[in-house]
């Protein structure tokens, strides 16, 4: 998943300005007369005028950006043509603060320009834009052409296209079908002003003053109110990202299952980092729904509970231990082994060669048991420095917490960062050649990546093998509305690697000994019904436990609107056949938009 970074923020506010390097600049005539916007925008994604200057092109001003470097307006045509499939707005960058006022109605002059925000290479649509403007005001104080209302009735069921083969999967050529598909009916309206009525929202308010409401209030909801991402063919239509014209101060802070009453209004915008945007010039009221965060069951005295969770880059300098803490003794109810994911070494990110992470670590069990919980011990092993990914200098890796009460540890020497765990026969039974371990650590499907961590537990008496992973980003991936349908996922090659390692280790441990309780869990970064999971799974070794939860139940993380599976907790046979064990996601976080990780983490509960 993209980063929180500063890179972001400061993107987000550029998101439509001009720029050489990610322009379709088109051989063309050099001037055009007589144009209006649905000229301008045409038929397919790409303006027939891209590259060219065109004259007095009229409008009127729907709405005004003033901040950042995105800085221009909006016109609108007030005699639209009968195509649905030609816009009526367009985005005029002006690139200094614009002199126009909404009402206004202009004629511009200027360069069309198709800019693709995050560059070619991102693989986004392009945003049609007019630059170099010349403007001339003729009149000022004019109606603003009526929002086209955007419901579950103008929104078409399939999502877009099959892109062109002749154009490497390309729909940008294609002519627009808005009354067939999504992302056609988007596009059409592109630089138009639009508006919603009641829209629930399905992504929490982030650090960037953005959420996601959906215009289809039944289109795959989930009891807690947010749109649940199923497969690959059953994309959720209805979401559509909202920002704001105005002030980020008084951007309403919502949750899941909120709502933004009334009507929300502004121009259609494109942008890098969710695709279609309302940039509202009027947002509606928002409405509460009461989301609370959910509290797992107490394991029994006989139940072992093994839980996955994803701390986000948590370094010693974070001023979120005690909720964390208080997320593992309250919400998780203090499992007996918790696999932690983006555990940063002792100076988070600076990277000045540190690769220890005692301080981080023993920290967060001081806060666990200042929080009420037991005192954990742990068992890790450091990376080589800046050789796992993730932020530089940060050198995240896998920790195991485990309850000393309730649970023991087996240590058997010789485990470090480039030494592979493997695995024996001793009185019939499996065991690791090292404990802790990681898995075939010189592997290329490690590259740059973490690498997993195995570890040999007792409980009462029964040994559970544990392979704590986090597996390849998704980052480099195209977007869900790039102009490549459908998109290509590039980040499963290494992931898809990386999952054959840990199926064919776990079917090493299996080989000696059939009934063995074996788990993997962690940040997998793909979904349960991807071929990733489906290649941890391999011919029965593994099986994805969240697949026993409801369908609408399945997500541990929320994104762009779509709540989705990446944190999974797999099981060997042993444990799956009993039937014997209980699953949780517990939504403590992805809801939220005060949440202290951007993922949920996941519980299982079983007699071994």
């Amino acid at each position: 998943m993209p980063s929180r970074s500063s890179a972001r923020l400061a993107a987000l506010t550029v998101a439509a300005v001009c720029s050489a390097a990610s322009a379709v600049v088109l051989t063309s005539p050099a001037h055009a007369d007589s144009v209006r916007i649905h000229d301008v925008q045409g038929t397919t994604r790409i303006s027939p005028f891209a590259g060219q200057k065109v004259t007095d092109v009229p409008g009127i001003v729907t709405a005004t950006r003033t901040y950042g470097s995105s800085k221009g307006f909006w016109i609108q045509d007030a005699t639209p043509d009968d195509n649905p499939a030609t816009s009526e707005g367009v985005f005029v960058f002006t690139s200094s603060a614009p002199k126009v006022a909404v009402g206004d109605s202009v004629t511009v002059t200027g360069t069309v320009s198709e800019y693709v925000p995050g560059g070619a290479s991102s693989g986004n649509q392009s945003l049609t834009e007019i630059t170099k403007p010349t403007i001339t005001t003729v009149s000022t104080g004019n109606a603003v052409p009526a929002p086209v209302v955007v419901d579950e009735d103008s929104v078409p069921d399939a999502y877009a296209p099959q892109g062109d083969t002749a154009a490497a999967g390309s729909v940008n050529g294609l002519t627009l079908d808005p009354s067939a598909y999504a992302l056609d009916y988007y596009e059409s309206l592109e630089g138009m002003n639009v508006q919603v009525e009641d829209a629930r929202v399905v992504t929490a308010t982030d650090p960037y003053s953005e959420l996601w409401v959906t215009v289809k209030p039944w289109e795959h909801r989930n009891r807690r109110g947010g749109t649940v991402y199923g497969s690959y063919a059953s994309q959720n239509t209805g979401r559509l990202q909202i920002q704001s014209l105005g002030s980020t101060a008084d951007f309403p802070k919502a949750n899941v299952g909120d709502s933004l009453e009334g009507t929300t209004t502004g121009p259609l915008d494109f942008n890098q980092f969710g695709g279609y945007t309302l940039v509202a010039s009027k947002l509606g009221t928002l409405e509460s729904g009461g989301l609370e965060r959910e509290t797992t069951q107490k394991q029994s005295s006989r139940e072992l509970a093994v839980a996955t969770y994803n701390v986000e880059n948590l370094d010693p300098s974070d001023a979120t231990f005690d909720k964390h803490a208080a997320a593992i003794v309250n919400n998780l109810q203090s499992p007996d082994i918790v696999s932690l994911e983006e555990i940063q070494d002792n100076n988070g990110a600076k990277d000045d060669g540190t690769v220890d992470a005692s301080e981080t670590v023993n920290k967060l069990i001081d806060a666990i048991v200042a929080a009420g919980g037991p005192k954990y011990d742990w068992r890790s092993i450091n990376p080589v420095n800046d050789q796992d990914g993730g932020q530089p200098g940060g050198n995240i890796r896998q920790v195991f917490l485990f309850n000393p009460e309730r649970v023991s540890f087996v240590d058997r020497a010789g485990g470090d960062s480039t030494t592979a765990v493997g695995v024996t026969k001793v009185n019939g039974k499996a065991q690791l050649t090292v404990s802790p371990g990681r898995i075939d650590p010189a592997n290329a499907a490690w590259n740059s990546s973490r690498k997993p961590l195995a570890g040999e537990f007792v409980f009462r008496g029964k040994t559970v093998f544990v392979i704590a992973n986090h597996l390849n980003s998704k980052g480099g991936d195209q977007g869900l509305t790039s102009q490549y349908q459908p998109p290509v996922r590039s980040s499963e090659i290494q992931r898809h690697a990386q999952a054959t390692e840990v199926n064919t280790f776990v079917k090493d441990i299996l080989s000696v000994q059939k009934n063995a309780n074996v788990i993997a869990l962690g940040d997998m970064n793909d979904f349960e019904f991807s071929e990733t999971a489906k290649i941890l799974e391999g011919d029965g070794e593994l099986w994805s436990a969240i697949k026993s939860l409801p369908k609408s139940e399945r997500y541990t993380y929320d994104y762009q609107g779509n709540q989705q599976v990446l944190d999974q907790i797999l099981v060997s046979p042993s444990i799956r056949r009993g039937c014997d064990f209980e699953y949780d996601s517990v939504h403590v976080n992805s809801e939220f938009n005060d949440q202290i990780s951007d993922h949920d983490p996941q519980v299982l509960r079983f007699r071994p």
